[in-house]
């Protein structure tokens, strides 16, 4: 069963989606992992990061989207519908087991969404419209995710910026997530608010199964150097970030500025395939040497806590 993984932050312009896509791309890659991109930002960088507005075009033409997926869980359209797997782009970049949900610029109409959760809520007496859209927020991305979730090793979620609900089903679909933020005071106050708005989540939805997500890691993206005389400001932004999360909590590797990061997208190609002597290449590669390295030593934690406490019920 596939570790779901979000990438997410309040505020926009981190470096959430090259986040995304390289992780993605160099776990497939070099890993030999089977990996799926799910695109949840209606910007769809993701998507047009990864194939031509021409091939995007003629997915969305064929209606074979995010789009129509949700439609199919709002109960739109439904002479219309299609199986994830229809939808999926497989092996993009002409990388074998790297593949690609492509999102859409317009996903679903939020006065539907509202309408049908009270239809549903007044068909039953006992269902209050509060407990009907908390069952469906929970949901929504894990439904949607459910029939492929076995067929890879990593999903990752490519959420909007924000606080939507894309966003919120996506954290709940998740396992963990990752918190992408350039080194600036704005940025900070992104991290702040996220997990704010987690902890927020975790509250409302205790009694209803809670919201289990972990946070995996902070990853500084765009980081400057001392050349250009930003480092020594960055350094300052990130050494209070530490005071405020476990080191744990903070990866070692940083993603400096690099031009070819950002014309890597010229190509419809991460960076790591597209120029991976880069040195924004070199960085998302060690990144993703780290993160499974995370990945495993919190997956181990967590096994001990759970024997632990078997332990201590029995």
């Amino acid at each position: 069963m596939a570790y779901v993984i979000a990438t997410a932050n309040m505020k926009g312009g981190v470096g959430k989606t090259t986040l995304s896509v390289n992780l993605a791309a160099a776990l497939a890659k070099d890993y030999g992992k089977r990996v799926l991109v799910f695109d949840l930002d209606t910007q769809i960088s993701a998507t047009l990061g990864l194939m031509s507005p021409n091939v995007f075009a003629k997915h969305r033409k064929e209606k074979r989207t995010l789009k129509q997926l949700l439609e199919q869980t709002f109960q739109i359209n439904n002479s219309n519908s299609i199986n994830i797997k229809d939808a999926i782009h497989y092996s993009i970049c002409q990388v074998k087991n790297f593949d690609l949900l492509p999102g859409d610029i317009e996903l679903y109409d939020e006065f539907v969404v509202a309408e049908m959760l009270h239809e549903e809520a007044f068909a039953f007496d006992k269902l209050d419209f509060q407990f009907v859209w908390n069952r469906f927020e929970r949901n929504l991305i894990t439904g949607i995710l459910k029939p492929v979730i076995d067929d890879y090793d990593f999903i990752i979620l490519d959420c909007a910026p924000g606080y939507n609900l894309m966003t919120r089903s996506g954290l709940f679909a998740s396992d963990y997530y990752l918190l992408p933020m350039k080194p600036e005071p704005l940025s900070v106050i992104g991290v702040q608010l996220l997990k704010r708005r987690i902890d927020e989540l975790k509250r409302i939805h205790e009694s209803e199964g809670g919201l289990a997500v972990e946070m995996l890691g902070i990853v500084f993206t765009m980081s400057g150097n001392f050349i250009t005389g930003t480092g020594m400001y960055h350094r300052k932004v990130m050494q209070r970030i530490a005071q405020d999360f476990d080191i744990e909590k903070i990866f070692k590797t940083q993603i400096p500025l690099d031009i070819a990061v950002a014309k890597a997208f010229d190509s419809f190609m991460p960076v790591v395939l597209s120029n991976p002597q880069s040195t924004g290449a070199k960085s998302f590669v060690q990144l993703t040497q780290d993160f499974l390295q995370k990945l495993n030593d919190r997956e181990q934690k967590n096994q001990q806590l759970a024997t632990q406490n078997l332990a201590a019920i029995g």
